[in-house]
């Protein structure tokens, strides 16, 4: 049952993502738009594409999820800090999405199932999924510190890259519009409530049966 659960979530993502380069290669809407944007080359658009932190979160999941098909009991310190970036990179894009962005995209056509696939399903399945079937344990502290490394890198590279273009992926954190001393306190913010869901995951992968 557990390589089925992971089967459906990989292939629902593969479909997800596959579908949005296609629309966006076609000159289509990406769904994680939350404002009209001038046109810009493709190349643009990709890089922008995989600057998303959903589309990261998803491609985490992916990886995640078909090495679980292969070997449900996967195992290894760098295996967990890429499982324990899934959960939580997609924890935090279901939670992000839910209660800031939803209202700030009108996805239409396939871009509706696109949207959910990316922001809805995903985050569900698989929390869902790693609650039904782990595997575990797989969480440690010294995993959790290993797992900031790629949010924090992500947060850099998203401040720098905004600075130099003028184009970031969340309104709340366009440093252009709203000063870097309010999106600091975001990013603050949320850093500390990723750091209060890995240990919260922690507690629950320890207070679990473990995985057999």
């Amino acid at each position: 049952m557990q390589r089925v659960w992971n089967l459906v979530l990989a292939l629902v993502v593969s479909a997800t993502v596959v579908a949005q380069l296609v629309l966006l290669v076609s000159g289509g809407q990406d769904v994680n738009t939350t404002t009209a944007a001038a046109p810009v080359p493709l190349a643009t658009k990709l890089l922008r594409f995989f600057s998303y932190f959903t589309v990261q979160s998803n491609l985490l999941v992916l990886a995640a999820a078909i090495s679980l098909v292969i070997r449900p009991d996967r195992d290894g310190p760098v295996w967990r800090v890429l499982r324990l970036d899934a959960l939580l990179g997609i924890a935090v894009t279901g939670v992000v999405f839910a209660t800031l962005l939803s209202g700030l995209v009108h996805p239409s056509g396939i871009g509706i199932w696109i949207n959910a696939g990316f922001h809805e399903f995903s985050p569900v399945w698989a929390l869902l999924g790693w609650l039904l079937f782990g595997p575990r344990p797989r969480i440690d502290g010294r995993t959790i510190r290993w797992a900031f490394v790629w949010p924090v890198a992500w947060l850099a590279y998203t401040m720098v890259h905004g600075a130099m273009t003028g184009w970031y992926p969340y309104p709340f954190l366009n440093a252009g519009t709203l000063g870097y001393g309010q999106v600091s306190i975001t990013v603050a913010v949320i850093l500390v409530a990723a750091l209060a869901t890995a240990f919260a995951f922690l507690a629950v992968d320890r207070r679990l049966p473990p995985s057999r």
